[in-house]
């Protein structure tokens, strides 16, 4: 079973992107990020062609989750993340496949930090924490695939001098990453490359940083111990990256049996 995580960074932009992606890559789901796209918006006559059912929660402009699932029906059990129900904004989506209950989350950016995007990030999270411990506690194989907007630590990024002040690195976010792992979580890509650096997953836009290979590490997939048992493979489809109108993220992949 391979699950991929993707942020597609405008999925109306990008579909013919992710439609040639799916189509080479076949996984079985596919976790996807920042939609910026309505509900109606979603373009599911294009994704059930391809072989795909799906489920999706959009929001104008920004944001929005989705979980593909290809010739099977994802069962949504959560359509946000609890803890504060006035928060409007599509980052959480949670779905059983084959036995498995996968989340796709985009963790806020957070920035600029100090201020309040800082701080809803940082509350994010701790909500993320509060959630994913009784996910654990359920002993069900479980994968939180997505978008953290988190650099774990500074191996896994080319070079953070430039990044200093950057809501992805600051001590609070890398200290509720850690907890959140510490839980007894697997970071799945680092379970699979221990050796530094890891394999990037995000490069920015700006400063030739694709053609530099200035990249880093911010799309995780943490698996519950039911499902790190059967982890068999991860990695990133790196190449993605580089095709005309890319997103700025590569699609991060796991196997389990």
């Amino acid at each position: 079973m391979r699950i991929a995580t993707f942020n597609i960074n405008g999925i109306n932009t990008r579909l013919a992107n992710l439609l040639e992606w799916l189509e080479a890559a076949r996984p079985d789901v596919a976790c996807l990020q920042e939609l910026k796209a309505t509900d109606t918006q979603f373009p599911a006559a294009a994704i059930e062609a391809s072989g795909y059912h799906a489920v999706w929660k959009g929001e104008p402009r920004w944001n929005g989750v989705a979980i593909l699932a290809r010739d099977a029906e994802p069962v949504v059990t959560r359509r946000s993340l609890p803890g504060e129900p006035a928060d409007g904004q599509s980052r959480y989506l949670e779905a059983a496949v084959d036995g498995v209950l996968i989340a796709s989350l985009y963790l806020p950016n957070g920035n600029p930090q100090p201020g309040p995007k800082f701080d809803y990030k940082l509350a994010w999270m701790e909500r993320l924490n509060a959630h994913a411990a009784d996910l654990l506690a359920s002993g069900a194989p479980v994968v939180l695939a997505g978008d953290y907007n988190v650099v774990p630590t500074e191996a896994d990024i080319y070079n953070s001098r430039s990044w200093k002040k950057n809501a992805l690195l600051q001590p609070e976010s890398r200290a509720a990453f850690s907890r959140l792992v510490a839980q007894g979580w697997t970071d799945a890509l680092r379970e699979r490359y221990p050796a530094d650096p890891p394999p990037w997953t995000f490069w920015q836009y700006f400063r030739e940083a694709w053609e530099r290979d200035a990249g880093m590490r911010i799309d995780h997939l943490l698996l519950s111990p039911a499902a790190a048992k059967r982890l068999t493979d991860a990695g990133v489809d790196r190449e993605v990256r580089g095709r005309e109108r890319a997103s700025d993220h590569a699609p991060t992949w796991i196997e389990l049996d």
